[in-house]
């Protein structure tokens, strides 16, 4: 059967147009560029070439990007006294704390210390509880990138099967309760309306969970996030199953000049005849994610 293309680069292009519409139109009336902060710790190389990408999106649609790079031996007071700096600066609308920290800090601590109000990306305890509550709230970045991507196709959840492959606080626990949520989940729109509409059954699957190959069978929606190169293969979807792939993962690949490529959790070759509609890897869920950030920024400083 033929499949469609779930574009997540062109549709975060066209939602990045209208991002700078709307921050022209704040600056043109007197208001302010929505200011963006992001703080890493160390000079690990992807999480740097992952901060850059966001300063030049963030730039793109005319927001003020900064970045307040730490040393590595920084300790966990002195890092939540910095991010407790950027709660109190009135110029400051979003901050996000990029992960992995060095192992003698604790996220969540570093997490639980920023002003919910700033929290873009979504990981602060009291976001997280009003999503599970069905409040507005800002919701993770990659969660909310692929219920917008289901929006924008058109493609119906209520009623539908979904499996999560995956349960971490980043991807899977949110959008399993986003896409189970009664009615329509509560997340802001560039749209003005209310995100995607929930009412899907949802079943998590994990590394504990046996035979995971009986339940992507039964699936209508498959997401998966689960970190394992090519691990959702053919014999594991049925017919027309919509398939998200979150996984980004580097194999090698002696056909590359660079000797590696990047792949997602899909089997993409192999699972793509299968589908109704899939994300590629690249150019499916990243983009995606880097447009919700800066949607979740220009949202908090609206709400000022």
């Amino acid at each position: 059967m033929g499949y469609q293309i779930l574009d997540g680069k062109s549709t975060a292009e066209r939602l990045r147009k209208d991002i700078a519409e709307r921050v022209k139109t704040t600056v043109a009336q007197g208001g302010k560029r929505p200011c963006l902060v992001a703080v890493i710790v160390g000079n690990n190389p992807a999480s740097v070439a992952y901060v850059s990408n966001k300063d030049k999106a963030c730039r793109e649609v005319g927001f003020e990007s900064r970045l307040l790079q730490l040393n590595t031996d920084i300790t966990e007071l002195e890092l939540i006294e910095e991010i407790k700096k950027l709660n109190r600066d009135k110029e400051v609308d979003g901050i996000i704390v990029q992960l992995p920290l060095p192992s003698h800090i604790n996220p969540d601590a570093v997490i639980a210390a920023m002003d919910p109000a700033k929290d873009v990306d979504g990981f602060h305890p009291i976001s997280a509880g009003k999503l599970m509550l069905g409040l507005p709230t800002f919701y993770p970045a990659t969660p909310m990138g692929i219920v917008t991507l289901l929006r924008e196709y058109n493609i119906e959840t209520r009623g539908k099967h979904c499996v999560v492959l995956g349960r971490s606080n980043i991807v899977g626990r949110p959008i399993a309760n986003m896409l189970s949520q009664k009615g329509i989940a509560k997340t802001a729109s560039l749209s003005g309306g209310c995100g995607v509409s929930g009412d899907c059954t949802v079943t998590v699957c994990h590394s504990r969970t046996p035979d995971i190959k009986k339940f992507t069978l039964q699936a209508d929606i498959i997401i998966a996030a689960i970190g394992k190169a090519n691990f959702l293969t053919a014999d594991m979807v049925k017919d027309g199953a919509v398939v998200i792939d979150v996984g980004i993962n580097s194999v090698e690949d002696p056909d590359s000049p660079r000797g590696w490529k990047l792949v997602g959790d899909v089997d993409f070759e192999a699972v793509a005849p299968k589908c109704s509609y899939i994300t590629p890897v690249p150019g499916g869920c990243g983009p995606m994610t880097i447009v919700s950030l800066l949607e979740n920024t220009l949202i908090a400083a609206e709400n000022k």
